[in-house]
């Protein structure tokens, strides 16, 4: 049994409504829950808000709602939290938990039942999306630049090898089984599998200028 579980809470400082903000032609997490929908492994989704207006949008767009409180609803408030709640309040125990966040709205065709189908055939605890990353990396410590890399033999991109490339967490989805969360209280952990995105699925929207 898989669940989806969509966090969006109404709180937000970066854009104001940033949940529920239109995003070509409709609101924001709309996206997300209408990629939920096409997949053929998801049985319920369900939307973790306390915010009035994002539960009727998203029940509008298909998902189901559940009443997050006050208590876990602020900045401060943890992703794991409102997942913990949400697990709680789901009436049927799923084995499998997806972890969409509508904050990533851009995401490949079919690739929902592509991760689930790698997770289960992995026998992964936790698996997410990753997206490749051509920038060349760096690190600060005691008022020094140091590089991730060898500057001094500064490949061309398109001659960087698969092993020496560098990945970002893009925040589109996360799949873990629901015993994994109960022991360690976090989305990863346990043997971690991944998917691959490209890198025009990997932004993620934070700001006006995201947007």
């Amino acid at each position: 049994r898989v669940v989806a579980i969509i966090p969006a809470r109404g709180g937000s400082k970066g854009i104001p409504r940033k949940n529920i903000v239109e995003l070509s032609g409709k609101p924001l997490i709309a996206h997300t829950i209408e990629y939920a929908l096409k997949s053929r492994a998801i049985d319920e989704i369900f939307v973790s808000t306390d915010d009035m207006e994002i539960a009727s949008i998203s029940e509008e767009y298909g998902a189901q709602v559940i009443d997050r409180p006050s208590s876990i609803s602020g900045d401060r408030a943890t992703t794991e939290s409102a997942i913990a709640h949400a697990l709680e309040s789901i009436k049927e125990n799923p084995d499998i938990v997806v972890l969409l966040q509508p904050t990533s709205p851009l995401r490949p065709e079919g690739s929902l039942d592509q991760a689930i189908k790698k997770f289960i055939d992995g026998s992964y605890d936790s698996l997410l999306s990753i997206s490749q990353t051509h920038r060349f990396m760096w690190s600060i410590s005691n008022d020094i630049a140091t590089p991730g890399y060898d500057y001094l033999n500064r490949k061309r991109r398109q001659d960087i090898l698969l092993d020496d490339t560098q990945f970002i967490e893009n925040g589109s989805l996360y799949v873990f089984t629901r015993s994994h969360f109960n022991l360690s209280s976090n989305r990863l952990g346990g043997k971690i599998g991944y998917i691959v995105f490209d890198e025009k699925y990997s932004y993620e929207i934070d700001s006006s200028y995201d947007l």
